[in-house]
């Protein structure tokens, strides 16, 4: 499957080991004095690597990888202790990622394995939230990111979700974006036209309207010629997804009046 995943330079990569020691799921490793991915599997893509690299050699790209496993994260988590344990629960938890969390937390919990998760606030996390994550008018959306770049399909937040795809202009001409058109739905934005890579937009609609969970999908897009493309888009991802997913199409003028709204058979 296609999805966000790390990539490093080893141009610019000096083998300080830095990012290595920071990176608990074991994705990294030193080789031959370059910093390496030794699996797919260890990788999350969500990129808390990235701010430890001193010489910017790592980012994030879009690629055919291994699906993330939490099971074997926590196999090479574990043995590390419980300050570890720990920082990789948080950082399950700062990125939204509650569904990996409550697998981590299970894999514990069958292997008998006391660990006091009190200090991470949890609520109860469930494997599948279907919370919305915007219920109150005029506020911004808790979810982050929202780039449909980077966003992974397979995050637990999507399960069950009403997912809003806007295109990026509608949220700087729409007056009360959140209040009109965000209430109850997360969130994914794009630009057919600026955007590069569009065939990762369409597999990663496609895992959103397959495995990813979504339960209905609304298009935003301005009344004008560029915004047309996400519609194809949408058609494409349609045909390949797993599962049949009602699409709605909402056309906005560029006065932020919306000129017709209607779902897409």
């Amino acid at each position: 499957m296609k999805r966000t995943i790390i990539k490093i330079d080893e141009d610019l990569c000096d083998g300080c080991g830095i990012c290595v020691e920071g990176c608990h799921e074991g994705a990294l490793q030193l080789v031959n004095g370059k910093a390496v991915i030794v699996s797919d599997l260890y990788c999350d893509g969500l990129g808390a690597c990235i701010p430890d690299c001193p010489q910017g050699a790592i980012s994030l790209e879009e690629r055919e990888a291994e699906p993330y496993d939490e099971t074997a994260v926590m196999e090479r988590v574990v043995p590390k202790g419980k300050d570890v344990i720990l920082a990789h629960f948080k950082h399950l938890k700062d990125h939204g990622e509650l569904g990996f969390l409550q697998e981590g937390i299970d894999y514990l919990k069958k292997h008998n394995i006391e660990v006091d998760l009190s200090s991470l606030k949890l609520d109860q996390p469930k494997p599948r939230p279907v919370t919305p994550v915007y219920t109150v008018a005029n506020q911004p959306t808790r979810q982050f990111p929202v780039q449909l770049h980077l966003i992974n399909p397979m995050n637990s937040l999507f399960a069950g979700a009403h997912l809003l795809l806007a295109a990026d202009c509608s949220g700087f001409v729409a007056e009360g974006f959140h209040e009109r058109f965000m209430k109850n739905k997360v969130l994914a934005i794009a630009c057919p036209k600026l955007d590069r890579n569009l065939d990762a937009y369409v597999e990663k609609l496609a895992v959103l309207m397959g495995p990813g969970g979504i339960e209905t999908l609304t298009v935003l897009v301005m009344e004008v010629p560029c915004c047309s493309g996400l519609m194809k888009l949408v058609g494409m991802a349609r045909e390949r997804a797993e599962r049949y997913v009602p699409v709605k199409k909402i056309v906005m003028a560029a006065s932020g009046e919306v000129k017709s709204e209607e779902w897409i058979q």
